[in-house]
């Protein structure tokens, strides 16, 4: 059930129905909960088992652990007269170690399932071809393994919660009805956002009365999110899958262009997917996560990442990068740098490889190829040069005079980390590494600006001029909308909500009726998947 279907709308509005007049506040969470698993199980069948088992191991590993919280905190209390310090640190010590031998155990499990379900085949087809480079041809297992819906998205904001309790930062959860729709909330668990307990789960389970202008504007969202995906996406998608998918026949004109319009495809992909997500939810009266904050108005590839899948990077940064960059070995790398006189090296440069090993994670989260891998080291190493040359770097703009504030400046800088993530994105789209750095190498050496005047005559991409006109259309609308955002910080949906009826409505129709008029949709049209929504 796509969230883009007439279904997925029936079923969203019957849930709302059913949401509202439900007789007991109380308990409004349940028709949440029944929702989440009918839907779930109506695209995945009998893959819920995966869901059901990672809920059921994150809840009991969160429950051992705050027992084990618990009752050290009243043995240390009942024994307080006899116990000196020593003994009560032992005691605390021993404690912690079984808490850990718990999280470690279910971290192992939930993401041992997401290893083997996404990267087994793909560790398989690697070892062989390492194999037969030496002349050995054994052959691999094949399991033909599918990969349930929003695995990644599911796992990692449950393995979130479990470490989340055994660092204190909350009680666990002692309903597991309620910690189940907290894992399978539906309008997330397709591609995000990644939430964490504490900001989403007292909203799940509290009563919430129908809000008129609460509910617009989660349809207003949920409406923008629809023009962005079957107004642009769903259009653009067509010739960035002929361009890659035969790039040998393509100039590398038509190559760069391809990519371009890739970064047009996956923005409005991505974010339109959220932004139905998101309105719908706001439609229930629970804020989720926001996940894009104007990502293509970045000045450095760093920024760029903290302003693309937000919860994503908030999510590696909290458990994977800072307890890498502060473990001991880091910690005294840098110490030993700055000791042998090297300050700048000794200050960057753990946490540059911390950022280095968190971005090959990234990568090999996008997919299970080597290309995804390359992807997330082209990233990583980026900002690791980024980081190293920085002292350099500012004494160069100080003898040019160059003040960083100066609005060409600026533009440059926006320029050059949009040329960093259009490099990134060949990883993305080609068939494969070699093809990437192939595609790479032909969109500098054979550019052609003839070659724009036949770019919107690629027949077999079934689109026309109309088409590219109407891309182009929304880009610049999407674009209005992300210059409005980034110049007043402010929510263009609630600013448009301030204004009086006669100017909002007409607004609203317009929308409705280019979605109705331009979207990709309709008998004969297989509408395109979201671009993360087998993560």
């Amino acid at each position: 059930m796509a969230i883009v279907s007439f279904n997925f709308f029936v079923f969203c509005a019957a849930v709302l129905i059913l949401y509202y007049i439900f007789p007991s506040k109380k308990y409004q969470w349940t028709v949440l909960l029944a929702a989440s698993y009918a839907y779930y199980i109506i695209c995945c069948n009998k893959y819920t088992f995966y869901l059901i088992a990672t809920t059921a191991m994150a809840w009991v590993g969160g429950l051992i652990m705050d027992r084990l919280t618990v009752n050290c905190a009243a043995a240390v209390e009942r024994n307080k007269e006899q116990w000196d310090k020593e003994q009560r640190k032992k005691y605390k010590a021993k404690v912690q170690s079984g808490k850990r031998a718990v999280m470690a155990a279910v971290l192992v499990l939930n993401f041992g399932i997401l290893a083997f379900l996404k990267y087994f085949d793909f560790a398989a087809r690697s070892v062989h071809s390492l194999l037969g480079a030496v002349g050995l041809d054994i052959a691999m297992p094949d399991f033909k393994l599918v990969l349930p819906l929003g695995i990644s998205f599911y796992t990692f904001q449950t393995m979130g919660y479990v470490i989340d309790v055994y660092r204190g930062k909350f009680r666990a959860a002692k309903n597991p009805a309620k910690f189940a729709l907290f894992a399978s909330f539906f309008p997330q668990i397709v591609q995000g956002p990644i939430a964490f307990y504490s900001d989403l789960a007292y909203q799940l389970y509290a009563p919430h009365d129908f809000n008129y202008n609460r509910f617009k504007s989660g349809g207003i969202l949920a409406l923008w999110g629809l023009f962005k995906k079957l107004v642009i996406a769903d259009r653009a998608v067509a010739m960035v899958k002929l361009v890659a998918g035969n790039y040998s026949d393509f100039k590398g004109t038509y190559i760069l262009m391809a990519v371009c319009m890739y970064a047009i495809q996956l923005y409005a992909d991505f974010s339109g997917g959220i932004d139905i997500c998101r309105g719908f939810a706001e439609m229930l009266g629970i804020t989720m996560a926001q996940n894009f904050r104007q990502p293509y108005f970045s000045r450095s590839l760093t920024e760029y990442w903290h302003r693309w899948h937000i919860t994503l990077g908030e999510w590696l940064r909290i458990y994977l990068f800072y307890p890498i960059s502060i473990s001991k070995p880091f910690l005294k790398m840098g110490k030993q740098l700055k000791k042998h006189g090297l300050k700048h090296l000794g200050k960057v440069l753990p946490t540059s490889i911390a950022s280095l090993i968190t971005f090959i994670v990234i990568g090999v989260w996008h997919g299970a190829a080597w290309k995804y891998v390359a992807f997330g080291l082209f990233n990583g190493m980026a900002i690791l040069i980024s980081s190293l040359m920085q002292p350099w770097t500012q004494k160069l703009a100080k003898a040019l005079r160059i003040r960083r504030e100066n609005f060409f400046y600026r533009l440059f800088e926006i320029g050059r980390t949009m040329l960093l993530v259009l490099a990134g994105y060949y990883f993305d789209i080609a068939p494969g590494f070699k093809a990437a750095i192939k595609m790479m190498l032909r969109s500098v050496t054979d550019i052609h600006l003839s070659d724009l005047s036949d770019f919107a005559c690629l027949a077999p991409s079934k689109l026309d001029r109309l088409d590219y006109l109407v891309i182009i259309f929304g880009s610049l609308v999407m674009l209005i909308v992300s210059i409005v955002r980034e110049h007043t910080g402010k929510d263009v949906r609630q600013q448009l909500m301030r204004k009086p009826t006669i100017v909002q409505w007409p607004i609203y129709i317009a929308l409705i009726m280019l979605i109705a008029v331009l979207g990709v949709y309709g008998p004969g049209c297989n509408p395109a998947d979201f671009v993360y929504m087998q993560f």
